[in-house]
């Protein structure tokens, strides 16, 4: 909250700005909607009591005979309370902040509070652009007058979104964590390279509900009530009753969907833009159960809302994008159906890679070991490798993360050395490499020639200079390198896990729709109650009622023996409606996950297995031709990404 006061203090000090400027604050309505009274903190309500927008003792639950739904509590204030918990007024150049707060009575999911927002609050306050803000999410000083500014610039912009920074404490305290760190290399890479590659085609797959905004009248529905709200709303009731399983994880990423909505919206030509200069700082999981957790969501809500995207691609010739426009988002839908294809046999395609190249180490003609010393290790890690794949299996179908932290750990671990060992075969394979190539064209042009026509090699060398380079110089011409020091090291021990724990334990829960662990914590009390208390002694006692009387005791036994004596029918067995639809789900499961698997232990079979038809040549020459498209389909999306990096730069000098 702070940190919104602080951006509307900025707008007011934009002076030469033809929209803000000293009463800049009168246009600008904070919503703050908390989903549910009695689970917002009681701190939250003591700093909202604090700054004036919240009094206690003014809420009832019914009102002529109706239960309430929300109370809300208007008010406008000139007071923050920052994060030391101290106050800023006047003073501290805080402005007025006009705040309307609206308090659930009942928690009802994310989307049911956007839809008090849209459609409660948007009608009356008439919105130009709407900022959404999750909690924990801080934004940076300046960052909403940022996001702003691109609606301001571009009248077709239907939706943007800054990036999105993991919270690194106080002096990156918190990368010290391995999991802390990985996430944020890959928050940097992602808003250094997939970010403005989608923004360059005028669509970004997610607009991140932490930190985005979005523009009031292209949201809206037509005349006969479809748009995008219509469809984005539809998330409320899908995570329960009659949903298909597909549906409820395609709304697990109900954000996707809104994005995908807004630029094929018919008739329009609204487009999604990246803002580099915004921010928002987030908190990031610490913890191995909660972030495979929320990896689940994640990865089973992007998997089924890009098929989602990807069928439903025609509804963008409805819309009236150039088509230029349409050609492009026609080549970036062919760049995302290559991306979900690569990691659909992403654990096929990372076992092979490790496969491949810790084999090479064991039959090379100089290798790092004495005697049969490399085939040794790799048929050992070969073996744990497919152990550890079979642990995960297990524990995803019968454990919570949370109840099996340190066997996840553990599993973590070992494929970080399995990961160490494949960097140590690719470095010894590319110095042996370049030895012999050396030594066979004694140095000069022929020597590069000479690398260059040796085919591993040459595939090996682009692929991690095409990625690992390109990572460097993304982030130095962003101005922003730092996570390669700091992050980097973790983000590449974490790899494998990424590929096989996380996707796993996604697949393996796909009839998991829920979004947390709200359950009914309720006591029944239908039995009684029974005390402890303690006697003369000291001891602990307890007291419970029982029959004494000598006729309570034969008429419970003559009930009994009546009971024996009737005829049980049985009736007929049916399942609920509620079991129905858990067996469709878990049914939908096992059916998903057993394709997925059979899909990618034929792809392994084909490539590994030196026994099959030679139809498709013998093992080496399979693993090479098979291993080089893997290298140049990396670099392939790596130089695209870069591609669209550059040229997001190049624009942003001349957009502004």
């Amino acid at each position: 909250m702070h940190g919104v006061m602080k951006n509307v203090s900025h707008l007011c000090t934009r002076d030469r700005s033809r929209t803000w400027g000293a009463n800049g604050w009168t246009k600008v309505v904070v919503c703050v909607v908390s989903d549910g009274r009695t689970k917002c903190h009681p701190r939250t309500l003591s700093v909202l009591a604090a700054m004036g927008v919240y009094q206690d003792g003014v809420a009832k639950n019914v009102v002529n005979g109706k239960p309430v739904t929300a109370h809300i509590y208007e008010y406008t204030t000139q007071l923050s309370v920052d994060p030391e918990l101290k106050f800023k007024g006047a003073d501290k150049d805080i402005v007025p902040v006009q705040i309307v707060f609206c308090l659930k009575e009942k928690n009802a999911k994310k989307i049911n509070s956007h839809r008090w927002f849209f459609q409660a609050f948007g009608p009356i306050i008439q919105p130009n652009v709407c900022v959404l803000l999750d909690v924990g999410t801080r934004p940076g000083n300046t960052s909403i007058y940022h996001l702003w500014k691109a609606f301001d610039i571009n009248s077709n912009v239907a939706g943007a979104c800054g990036e999105i920074r993991a919270l690194a404490g106080t002096a990156g305290i918190n990368l010290l964590n391995p999991l802390v760190a990985t996430q944020n290399f890959e928050y940097k890479m992602s808003n250094i390279l997939d970010k403005p590659l989608e923004s360059v085609f005028g669509y970004i797959s997610v607009l991140p509900g932490a930190f985005s905004a979005y523009r009031y009248i292209a949201l809206q529905n037509d005349v006969n009530g479809v748009g995008p709200l219509e469809k984005y709303f539809l998330g409320e009731t899908q995570h329960g009753g009659d949903a298909d399983i597909f549906t409820a994880n395609m709304y697990l990423a109900e954000d996707r969907i809104l994005c995908f909505e807004l630029v094929a919206k018919k008739n329009a030509a609204w487009t999604l833009h990246y803002v580099s200069s915004a921010f928002g700082e987030t908190d990031v999981p610490d913890s191995v159960p909660e972030f495979i957790s929320q990896r689940r969501r994640w990865l089973n809500g992007s998997f089924f809302a890009g098929v989602y995207a990807m069928y439903h691609f025609r509804k963008i010739f409805g819309s009236d994008h150039s088509m230029w426009r349409k050609f492009a988002l026609t080549i970036e839908n062919a760049y995302s159906i290559f991306n979900l294809i690569f990691s659909w046999f992403a654990i096929g395609n990372f076992y092979l890679t490790f496969f491949i190249l810790t084999d090479s180490l064991s039959t090379m003609e100089k290798p790092p070991f004495p005697n049969n010393v490399g085939s040794v290790i790799h048929q050992i890690l070969n073996y744990i490798y497919i152990l550890l794949i079979v642990i995960q299996f297990i524990m995803a179908m019968g454990n919570r993360p949370q109840g099996a932290k340190w066997s996840y750990v553990g599993c973590m671990i070992f494929f970080a050395f399995l990961m160490a060992y494949i960097l140590f075969a690719a470095v010894w394979l590319t110095y042996i490499g370049v030895a012999t190539a050396l030594a066979n064209a004694g140095g000069g042009a022929s020597a590069v020639i000479s690398l260059i026509s040796k085919g591993p090699f040459r595939d090996i060398i682009i692929s991690l200079a095409s990625t690992y380079v390109m990572y460097f110089v993304a982030s130095f011409l962003f101005f922003d390198p730092w996570h390669m020091f700091t992050s980097f090291i973790p983000y590449l021990f974490m790899t494998p896990s990424y590929t096989n724990v996380l996707n796993i334990y996604a697949f393996c829960n796909t009839h998991d729709v829920s979004w947390g662990t709200k359950g009914d914590n309720t006591v029944a009390t239908d039995l009684g109650v029974v005390a402890s208390k303690k006697d003369a002694s000291g001891a602990q006692t307890v007291e419970v009622a029982v029959p004494t009387e000598q006729k309570d005791l034969n008429a419970a036994y003559e009930e009994a023996c009546l009971d024996l004596q009737k005829t049980v029918v049985e009736a007929p067995q049916h399942r609920d409606a509620k079991t129905k639809q858990e067996d469709y789900y878990k049914g939908f499961r096992t059916r998903l996950v057993i394709f997925w698997i059979t899909s990618n232990l034929i792809l392994v079979a084909i490539i590994t297995n030196a026994q099959l038809l030679h139809w498709f040549g013998n093992f080496t020459e399979r693993s090479n031709s098979y291993f080089a498209f893997i290298l140049w389909s990396v670099a392939g999306l790596s130089a695209f990404r870069f591609t669209g990096a550059c040229c997001y730069l190049v624009f942003r000098i001349f957009t502004g």
